[in-house]
């Protein structure tokens, strides 16, 4: 309503919305998830049944403004007491947290999470504008360098302030080439550092990508114990709000491992399939010299779309491409329109378990096959465990990027359960 005709801010207000451990539902969170976006907020939403160093650790990678909690199985008391202490603990207390919990929550529970560190309680009743409105009043505020953010927390406020950089008044700066804005973010580069390989992933919505990318991960943490993976997930803004529901994360079942980093990053308007910002976000995840491997994903692309530059226009923003196909990609003339089959240095067929996956193997390999470059199809089901396409499709990713593999690593990879 009144947030769709009102101007833009150069930078959105960021929410990590989460349920906490034994909450059974996300019907309520997901309500307000709706209408924060609808009031141009970026919503990161985490998922339900979620502990409190799940939360932490998500809304230190995800630099956001606020941690926003739906409690209605009681336990609030002290749950959110732990988030709060953990952020606190981990030197990431700036992040405040607010929540609610319909009836569950009394006006006398309140009072004791308010001493407790919880910022606010929103209560059954609350009209949603009024609670849109305080929500962006309180926590709105410009993101500066800081040089007491550590670790995972100094990347992050670095990929926040590339964000930023790439639009001046809330307009897009399409020229923007915000990665020298990195070194202003308090995020220093070492010395020597290792050697980042970077993977676009892309595909049409509903392919699996998100989930395909957690199972690599899993393989990922197998392999190679000691090393590093950053996930950088790209969701599309609503053109009219310019909110978005960043919801990625949902799949990232090991993204809760501390080798993982995972940022969300919304489109804010740009066309491309990418955030402006996502060449300065990878510049910056590897300077830092921390992760081996890093993927990118774009938001659901069509026939057309080239998001990581893979045909020679400007620099290619990534060392390969992946790219991911369903069984139900609508028949042979549209096997034909989509040009990233030509450039794709890996296709994979997602969910083989579909009854229409053995034609389209056939018909995508035939496919590859007239591109003449000897590519070869990957068909795999990412949900399934054990799934021995998953184990290929990563071993062909590891031998491309010349990956580190630890001793027995490459055979523990192949034991990966989804949990």
């Amino acid at each position: 309503m009144a947030a769709a005709s009102s101007p833009r801010p150069a930078a959105p207000l960021r929410i990590l919305t989460a349920v906490p451990v034994c909450d059974g539902h996300d019907s309520a969170v997901t309500t307000i998830n709706i209408e924060l976006a609808r009031h141009g907020l970026e919503v990161i939403y985490l998922g339900y049944h979620q502990s409190a160093s799940a939360i932490v650790r998500a809304a230190i990678q995800e630099d956001v403004n606020v941690v926003g909690l739906s409690s209605y199985n009681g336990g609030h008391i002290v749950f959110f007491k732990e988030v709060a202490d953990q952020l606190k603990k981990s030197g990431n207390g700036d992040i405040p947290v607010f929540g609610g919990g319909g009836g569950t929550i009394t006006q006398a529970d309140a009072r004791v999470m308010k001493r407790q560190g919880t910022d606010r309680i929103y209560f059954a009743g609350t009209p949603l504008d009024q609670m849109m409105g305080e929500i962006k009043r309180a926590y709105a505020r410009a993101a500066k360098s800081n040089a007491r953010f550590k670790g995972d927390r100094a990347i992050a406020r670095a990929i926040t302030i590339a964000e930023g950089t790439a639009f001046v008044g809330g307009v897009l700066r399409p020229d923007s080439n915000v990665a020298k804005q990195s070194n202003k973010s308090g995020h220093k580069t070492p010395p020597t550092r290792k050697k980042s390989f970077v993977v676009g992933v892309a595909g049409p919505g509903g392919a699996g990508k998100s989930t395909l990318i957690d199972e690599l991960t899993s393989r990922f943490l197998r392999a190679n114990p000691t090393g590093r993976i950053a996930l950088l997930a790209n969701d599309p803004s609503h053109p009219d709000s310019g909110g978005a529901i960043l919801g990625d994360r949902v799949s990232a079942i090991y993204a809760q491992n501390d080798q993982v980093f995972f940022r969300s990053l919304a489109t804010r308007g740009s066309l491309t399939g990418l955030s402006a910002a996502a060449p300065a976000a990878i510049d910056i995840l590897e300077a830092s010299g921390e992760f081996d491997l890093i993927l990118v994903e774009s938001v659901g692309v069509g026939q057309e779309s080239d998001p990581f530059r893979i045909f020679g226009k400007g620099p290619k923003l990534v060392d390969a491409t992946l790219f991911v196909l369903a069984p139900y990609y609508g028949g042979l003339i549209q096997l034909q329109k989509i040009a990233l089959l030509n450039g794709a240095d890996l296709v994979a067929l997602n969910k083989c378990d579909h009854a229409m996956a053995h034609t389209a193997k056939a018909e995508i390999q035939a496919r590859l096959n007239q591109n003449g470059k000897g590519q070869q199809l990957h068909p795999t089901t990412a949900a399934k465990h054990f799934d021995p396409g998953v184990d290929a499709l990563f071993a062909a990713i590891a031998k491309l990027g010349d990956l580190p593999l630890s001793a027995g690593g490459e055979k523990a990879c192949q034991m990966e359960v989804r949990s």
